[in-house]
């Protein structure tokens, strides 16, 4: 099942980001189940957010995402989790 995680950063929290990008980008890294990510850019190119596509169970999914470098950073005003069935590309 491929789960997409929407999430939205705090206002002003690019220096969270930044601060605790390189953990998360480790345990995206340690993860075989995530197949896709990347951030959102706000209008002035900056990351404001965060776009990732797992292939597990919700939760399975779920429990990755409250053990996110991110997450424990307080980083994300909101996180949704969604069943996502991938058609093309």
């Amino acid at each position: 099942m491929k789960i997409a995680l929407i999430a939205k950063d705090k206002p002003g929290a690019l220096e969270i980001r930044k601060s605790n990008r390189d953990a998360h980008v480790a345990y995206l890294k340690a993860t075989d189940a995530m197949e896709m990510a990347g951030p959102f850019l706000d209008e002035n190119g900056e990351m404001c957010g965060s776009l990732i596509i797992l292939n597990m169970d919700m939760a399975a999914a779920q429990e990755w995402a409250a053990n996110d470098p991110y997450k424990k950073a307080d980083l994300f005003d909101s996180v949704e989790l969604i069943t996502w069935n991938k058609v093309l590309g």
